[in-house]
């Protein structure tokens, strides 16, 4: 316990704590305030969102390894918990700044000004950003958060205690630790619920694409699945993936929202001819379908970042011949709307073997926007992060030397073709199986390999698998063991599975990491028999 000087008051350490905990409390919601009012408030105006804006840099300049992590600990829910994540630091750092208020209010306010001007920045670094709307948005979410930091110290500000507040506590104001909870809580569970409601208003402008009013015609080539593709087994991934269900890893925390009747396409750097494309002159040209397997390069051994659907488009070398590649250019880069880059091989995307589109349709629909609409870049055998470019609106002829696409400098690979890979989906691990005859079944992959042969091993003996009828070379296959579990008798037993690709390669059984170029490792369960 301690005397001041000053006043003769005694202050405990609890006390002082007490002193902090409240204007703490209080620049906390204040920057909620600024967070929910800035979400519904870019929802009303169609710009950016700050939060969203702020992750978009982070994401920028995030160090190796951070990604593999990320979707490692969190999936495909990656997005939400990395949003979570920013929306707790500026809580933190609200704190901070309303304990800085207490004594120096202009600092304090200050600080949560700096806050909107910080995410104004963040916004305006996204080329599809409007920077009139988002600056608006970036001043009303400042306004809001010095607004409520006001309101909740109130009295407590230096210079603004009234004569009653300082007569108690030995002179120092009366904080009323019930009105500013009452206050606080009241504002923070309004600034959630505004937060909540701009989001969903931000989404929901997203959620329908549409051709605006152009005509997508039939594929001269239809793809057909042939007969004895699905095996059609209780828990085992259909052969073709509903759109819904499919995978999304992209490095967009908000779907680009993009107008067909305004967007194009470019095509540039060394060419004969800059040529650019609107939507419906690229739908003129002709279409095919294709089943192709795609996936994630952070997908773990037994991961679900992988997906096989139908997509209709445009061949690639269509739209490039019109440009006329020159003989020196050894990348294509493809470019999002939002600036995401991914650069491939030149004469992957030339090679006859295979077929690479801009997609305008997915699964017999129209591209969802969360999975790259109006356009996106499918190249069977290489991975997603340096070829499946979503939501696309250039591509730029290089060299391979004279540009890295987005993931490279920060740890991946550059050369990126998917590897072999192969999955248990039942029976699931740790699951317990009656003695009886089990269905053993699963997914393999290797575009554009194609699948030769799949194993398992049950207690490191290896039995071979029956194969879907593949597609393609491009598609992944299903396959399925019946396994005689009574046989195997009572207890723990472990499962692996290991494929063999069209080349004859055997996937490796020694386990990889994800970076630089994809996860290795037979994918290996346990099971209990009854």
């Amino acid at each position: 316990m301690t005397t001041d000087v000053a006043t003769g008051s005694l202050h405990t350490p609890g006390s002082r704590r007490t002193g902090l905990a409240r204007p703490a409390f209080a620049g906390a919601v204040a920057a909620l305030a600024a967070i929910g009012i800035g979400e519904l408030a870019a929802a009303i105006l169609s710009a950016q969102s700050l939060v969203a804006a702020v992750g978009g840099v982070v994401i920028d300049v995030q160090p190796p390894g951070a990604k593999e992590l990320v979707v490692a600990l969190f999936g495909q829910n990656d997005k939400l918990v990395f949003e979570l994540f920013i929306v707790a630091v500026s809580i933190v750092i609200g704190a901070l700044l309303g304990i800085v208020a207490r004594r120096r209010f202009v600092l304090g306010a200050g600080g949560i000004a700096l806050f909107a001007f910080v995410g104004l920045a963040a916004a305006l670094s996204d080329p599809s950003a409007s920077a009139a709307p988002t600056a608006l948005v970036a001043g009303i979410a400042g306004i809001a958060g010095v607004q409520a930091l006001s309101w909740l110290l109130g009295p407590a500000r230096p210079g603004r205690a009234s004569a009653a507040d300082a007569s108690r506590d030995g002179g120092m104001p009366d904080w009323s630790r019930r009105n500013l909870l009452i206050r606080g809580g009241g504002l923070a569970a309004a600034s959630i619920a505004a937060g909540l409601g701009g989001r969903r208003l931000i989404d929901a402008a997203r959620a329908a694409p549409t051709t605006g009013g152009t005509p997508l015609p039939p594929a001269g080539e239809a793809a057909v699945l042939p007969p004895g593709a699905d095996l059609a087994i209780d828990g085992l991934t259909p052969i073709v993936v509903p759109n819904d269900a499919f995978y999304r890893i992209d490095t967009a925390l908000i779907v680009p929202s993009v107008d067909a009747a305004t967007w194009s396409v470019r095509v540039h750097g060394l060419v004969e001819r800059e040529t650019t494309l609107t939507y419906a002159e690229l739908v003129e040209l002709p279409m095919i379908e294709q089943y192709v397997t795609i996936a994630c390069v952070s997908n773990e051994v037994g991961g679900d970042l992988v997906g096989n659907a139908k997509w209709t488009g445009v061949r690639l070398r269509d739209v490039l011949d019109l440009a006329g590649v020159r003989p020196e250019a050894t990348q294509l880069v493809g470019r999002s709307v939002d600036g995401f880059t991914a650069g491939m091989p030149t004469a992957w995307v030339m090679d006859p073997a295979r077929e690479p589109l801009i997609a305008v349709k997915m699964n017999d629909e129209v591209l969802p926007r969360a999975h790259g609409f109006p356009a996106r870049l499918i190249v069977p055998g290489l991975y997603g992060y340096v070829s499946a470019t979503k939501w696309l609106a250039e591509l730029e002829l290089t060299t391979w030397e004279a540009f890295d696409g987005f993931w490279i400098p920060r740890g991946w690979a550059k050369n990126a073709p998917i590897l072999t890979q192969s999955r248990i989906d039942v029976p699931r691990n740790r699951a317990t199986v009656p003695a009886a005859r089990v269905a053993i079944a699963g997914v393999a992959w290797a575009p554009d390999r194609g699948i030769s042969r799949v194993e398992v091993g049950i207690d490191g003996e290896w039995h071979d698998c029956t194969l879907s009828t593949p597609i393609s070379d491009a598609t992944w296959v299903q396959w399925t063991y019946a396994w005689d579990a009574a046989a195997a008798g009572p207890g723990d037993h472990e499962i692996a599975v290991r494929a063999t690709d069209g080349t004859g390669e055997t996937q490796t059984e020694m386990r990889t990491r994800p970076d630089p170029d994809g996860a290795r490792g037979w994918h290996t369960i346990g099971v209990t028999i009854a």
